[in-house]
């Protein structure tokens, strides 16, 4: 317990924020580049494939944004 210091957690803390902020900003993106609205066709129209692929989509991003930050 020597090594611990109160800058880790502020670190984490900023850390996962800027994580956070990143994939958002993506994910905007991501919804503006389709030709559809992704809320509406997940929610209203029960698109199960979109709904998948938006998933294993925003999987990848917190894969890069994580190994990013990392």
């Amino acid at each position: 317990m020597n090594d611990f210091h109160p800058s880790y957690i502020w670190n984490a803390v900023i850390f996962a924020a800027l994580g956070l902020l990143i994939f958002v900003v993506a994910f905007v993106i991501v919804d503006k580049l389709t030709p559809y609205h992704l809320w509406n066709e997940i929610v209203h129209e029960h698109n199960t494939a979109l709904a998948i692929l938006v998933g294993a989509m925003s999987i990848g991003m917190c894969i890069i944004i994580a190994a990013a930050v990392h």
